[in-house]
């Protein structure tokens, strides 16, 4: 049985961040068969395990319009989720492909896809009552993995934590004051991946640690 309260989303066409707007305006005119809006979250409400990355990737989830879909980062990110059992289904790289996740609910702390994949700081926080909205609505939630170090700044600011209590650090596990597990991973960008900053192995390692907490 679910539940979770309803979690607010953005409007479709969200003009809270005018740098955002601009940029989305100028995709819809390049690309109008593409998603160009706000990324809604991707999973059930009920789950037990939030994924937080930072934006939606250029050509991956402003064209899908579904988080990490498209991408480099989202085919290792679902691959790693299908072998530790919190995906069942095909990857499709298509937010209509068979992929389904299991306990598990992904999202992004802004919504809209930032110029050069960066948002600002007040864009951050401009979109952080979607995030905070998330946390509040997952009843069951007991693990929110960070995805990077900049999605754990927004999740830590989103649970109004001191920053310089938590410190990212990739395969760390951090009890929040709430009870909540905040664990912290690199980002599985490509970049990441070339350079070996993160691995399989490693991203793997975090995965085998969370079904441990969960069991699936």
């Amino acid at each position: 049985m679910d539940h979770s309260t309803e979690i607010l989303e953005p409007d479709a066409e969200c003009r809270l961040c005018p740098r955002l707007v601009e940029f989305r305006d100028r995709n819809r005119q390049l690309n109008p068969a593409w998603h160009n809006a706000p990324v809604p979250a991707f999973g059930c409400s009920n789950a037990e395990l939030l994924i937080v990355g930072l934006a939606p990737g250029l050509r991956g989830a402003n064209l899908t319009g579904r988080p990490f879909t498209g991408d480099y980062a989202g085919a290792l990110l679902f691959a790693t989720l299908s072998k530790f059992n919190f995906a069942v289904g095909n990857y499709g790289a298509t937010a209509d492909d068979s992929l389904r996740l299991v306990n598990c609910r992904i999202t992004n702390a802004v919504r809209c896809v930032p110029p050069e994949n960066k948002p600002t700081g007040p864009e951050t926080t401009t979109c952080r009552s979607f995030l905070v909205s998330e946390v509040a609505g997952m009843t069951r939630l007991k693990v929110i993995l960070a995805l990077g170090g900049l999605a754990h700044g927004a999740v830590l600011a989103t649970l109004d934590e001191r920053k310089s209590a938590f410190k990212f650090r990739h395969g760390t596990w951090h009890r929040l004051s709430n009870g909540l597990i905040l664990a912290d991973s690199y980002h599985c960008s490509r970049y990441n991946t070339n350079t070996r900053k993160l691995t399989e192995l490693m991203f793997h390692e975090v995965f085998e640690r969370i079904t441990e907490f969960l069991p699936t």
